[in-house]
């Protein structure tokens, strides 16, 4: 599994405080180790992001990324409205 950030996504992820930071390199690490962990509620995602997962990262931070073959691109990370609302 090769793991990529798009542009937007580091954007976003800077923008975040260093708590939430250190929260997703934790829930990266669970990933790389069992993508559907039940702590990721790992699932597929509709509507503008349809083709893409979701990962939970805290009860409302979201990681939003799209699989193609053995790469995995991380294409957005927010709170749960602004991804979807």
């Amino acid at each position: 599994m090769i793991l990529t950030y798009h542009g937007v996504f580091k954007k976003n992820y800077q923008k975040l405080s260093k708590r939430l930071q250190d929260k997703f390199d934790e829930r990266i690490l669970l990933f790389q180790k069992d993508k559907f962990d039940p702590i990721l509620n790992n699932h597929a995602l509709n509507g503008k992001y349809l083709g893409c997962r979701s990962i939970n990262v805290t009860g409302d931070l979201r990681a939003v990324f799209k699989k193609e073959g053995d790469m995995i691109t991380f294409i957005a990370i927010d709170s749960h409205s602004n991804l979807y609302g």
